[in-house]
């Protein structure tokens, strides 16, 4: 059932509108190990932008590159519309605190989509069903508990030793919010980064780990979101390399019924 009171995740992303400065806060609710959680910062910058009121259009990507770390607290976020046309809007958002330098930058396309020749050219993965599936809890950081992750392949061992040869990156699960909240491009955006480190399943425990910068891809707009009308998504994820501090990671987010809403890459550092 769908909290009729406001989300934790709602609180976590509200900003308040300025000028072209807007500001938000961090929450302890979505704190990782040594700063925020990802997802949430990115939540909250894609949030600036819908309630932005020059937006137009849905969301297309969104860029958002972690330049330094995120303390506990107020920041602002300055937003600017560099350019737009008939179809698409792209935006820059600046984060700092306390005047300092910037800690997050962030670009976003906008776009109106428009009905088109469509071919869903990747395949649905397939997966038992969420209610088939145990819920992970294995994880201290307090935005893990945010989260209901159901693994169906690759549950994490942070427990495990090191081999020479790493096992297999890869996971499937379903990830919903633990108090239930309908899936929008907010959510897409967050749930985006709530991938455990890929570098954590090939090492088999945790190390130092922090997201360098994240790309999110929308392939479903508010109608196709609202059509779906769903609390959970059908997640995969991997990695390609990691090599001399830095990994990459890549993921998918699926609705249940088999469409795919949201591409994702990232790059992180790690220290292992």
């Amino acid at each position: 059932m769908l909290t009729k009171t406001p989300h934790l995740f709602d609180d976590a992303t509200q900003v308040t509108a300025g000028d072209s400065r807007w500001q938000g806060k961090t929450s302890e609710d979505y704190w990782a190990f040594v700063g925020p959680f990802g997802g949430a910062t990115a939540a909250t910058i894609l949030r600036a932008l819908i309630d932005h009121p020059q937006r137009s259009g849905d969301p297309l990507s969104l860029t958002v590159n972690y330049c330094a770390p995120i303390a506990a607290g107020a920041f602002d976020l300055d937003v600017r519309l560099v350019k737009a046309n008939r179809s698409t809007q792209h935006w820059c958002v600046e984060m700092t605190q306390g005047g300092s330098d910037v800690a997050t930058l962030a670009t976003a396309v906008f776009a109106e989509r428009r009905p088109s020749w469509s071919h869903p050219q990747a395949s649905f993965p397939g997966a038992k069903p969420y209610e088939q599936t145990l819920p992970y809890a294995k994880v201290a950081a307090a935005w893990v508990k945010q989260y209901d992750f159901r693994f169906v392949e690759g549950e994490p061992n942070f427990e495990g030793t090191p081999t020479s040869a790493p096992p297999n990156a890869y996971s499937k699960l379903w990830i919903g919010d633990r108090v239930p909240r309908k899936i929008d491009a907010l959510s897409l955006v967050a749930m985006s980064d709530a991938f455990f480190g890929r570098v954590f399943h090939a090492r088999r425990t945790l190390v130092p780990f922090g997201t360098v910068s994240l790309t999110t891809y929308f392939h479903a707009d508010a109608v196709d979101l609202a059509a779906e009308d769903i609390t959970r998504v059908l997640a995969v994820a991997d990695a390609k390399i990691f090599h001399k501090s830095y990994g990459d990671q890549n993921g998918e987010l699926w609705s249940p019924s088999g469409r795919l809403l949201a591409t994702t890459t990232q790059i992180a550092y790690f220290k292992a």
